[in-house]
């Protein structure tokens, strides 16, 4: 759906020709407002301005978009309401009360995948086969999955969108990108030796951008 060679490395501003590609696709499928939260430090955090200013620019590509900036030190009593435990944090909250987070700065390839987040965020539906939402919709207990990712991984968006369009569908599962270079410890805590890497409920991994129905079944095993 996304323009391939749209990708916004750290600190670029978007051309004029994407910003207009961007526009008009904000126009033509955003049916809903979208709520988007960010929480940043001035503390130590590198990619906290340069995340701000790609979301400001999104917003200002569309009125339907709406940004809250917060101070993840000042306010950490909503940082952990939102399940927000560090920073650059970008979650995208849906109507059906589904968080999408971004842990790091959605550049590079990611970008691509916000776009789509966005856009099925307000459309309040996914673009997942119908035997995969029905499965995924049956899942009565929680699910974490953490995403590891870099921005110039091709192959990591689509392991983050289907992550992403799993907890849409299904409040039960938080579904976070996690940037493994900006959050080394994690990934070395993790063991992330190649990305995309996914983490299901600490108990089950894999590496690669797995089919959205393989995907599916690795959720439900994690769970037995």
């Amino acid at each position: 759906m996304c323009k391939t060679d749209i990708v916004v490395m750290v600190m670029a501003i978007l051309r004029e020709s994407d910003k207009q590609f961007i526009r008009e696709l904000f126009e033509k499928e955003l049916k809903d407002d979208v709520r988007i939260v960010v929480f940043t430090s001035n503390d130590n955090c590198e990619y906290c301005q340069p995340t701000v200013e790609i979301l400001k620019e999104l917003a200002s590509l569309s009125p339907k978009i709406k940004l809250e900036e917060h101070d993840y030190n000042s306010e950490k009593q909503l940082a952990e309401s939102m399940g927000v435990d560090k920073v650059p944090a970008t979650v995208i909250v849906a109507s059906n009360g589904a968080k999408l987070y971004y842990f790091g700065i959605p550049s590079g390839y990611e970008f691509r995948s916000l776009l789509d987040d966005i856009v099925d965020v307000s459309k309040n539906t996914t673009r997942l086969p119908e035997e995969v939402r029905a499965q995924i919709r049956g899942i009565g207990d929680p699910v974490h999955i953490k995403v590891f990712v870099t921005p110039t991984c091709p192959y990591c968006p689509r392991a983050v969108r289907t992550a992403h369009q799993f907890a849409l569908e299904n409040p039960n599962i938080r579904a976070d990108m996690i940037e493994a270079l900006e959050f080394p410890e994690l990934a070395q805590q993790y063991n992330v030796m190649a990305v995309p890497k996914v983490v299901i409920n600490e108990s089950t991994e894999f590496e690669g951008a797995l089919p959205e129905n393989v995907f599916a079944e690795s959720v439900v095993s994690a769970l037995s």
